[in-house]
This record gives structure tokens, sequence and C-alpha cells, in this order.
């Protein structure tokens, strides 16, 4: 019988986080911050999103209807707007901070 061969579990994600890694440690972990706070915030809007559809469907009124739907839409704008400045502040991140009087003239 032939030996198998080791799977390869490898993928291109994971060789190109190792590379990016080894060749700037601070823009792996940025990076990973950035991707951790995107799946956190697409979760946690995903449940809210399913939580408004129940809501909807059992909504008695069209003047229910249109009040859930505004409470949706403004608290939508609301987290869409301070996700964008959680990510504006991630993608800022230099990791080290330099003073002018460092620079060698």
């Amino acid at each position: 019988m032939a030996a198998s061969k080791p799977k390869d579990t490898k993928t291109p994600e994971t060789t190109q986080a190792a590379a990016m890694a080894a060749l700037n440690p601070m823009a792996a972990k940025v990076w990973q911050d950035i991707m951790a706070e995107s799946v956190r915030f697409m979760t946690e809007r995903l449940d809210k999103d399913k939580e408004t559809q129940k809501a909807l469907l059992s909504c008695k009124s069209p003047t229910e209807l249109m009040q859930v739907q505004a409470e949706f839409y403004q608290e939508a704008l609301s987290d869409y707007t301070q996700q964008t400045t959680r990510m504006l502040q991630l993608m800022s991140q230099t990791g080290a901070k330099r003073s002018y009087d460092d620079v060698p003239l």
C-alpha cells in the first residue's frame, strides 16, 4: 500500500499573512486588528438585522411597520458611522510614535 502524502494546509492567505508578518510585524498586527474588527462588526450587524426582520414580521399595522423601519435605519446609520470611525482609527495606526527630535539632519 502506498503511503499517502501529508495534506498541505497552507493557503494563499496564510502564506501571504506569514510573509507580511516576516517583513513588517507591525503592519501584520494592524491588518489582523482590521480583519477582526470587520468580522465583529459584520456579525453584530447581522444579528441586529435578524432581530429587525423578526420585528418587521410581527408588525400588526402600517404605523408599527414604519416605526420599526425608522428605528432600524437610524440605528444602522449610527452603527455604520461609528464603524467607519473605528476603521479609520485602526488604519491610521503606525505602531511606533516618532518625534521630530529623533530625525538626523
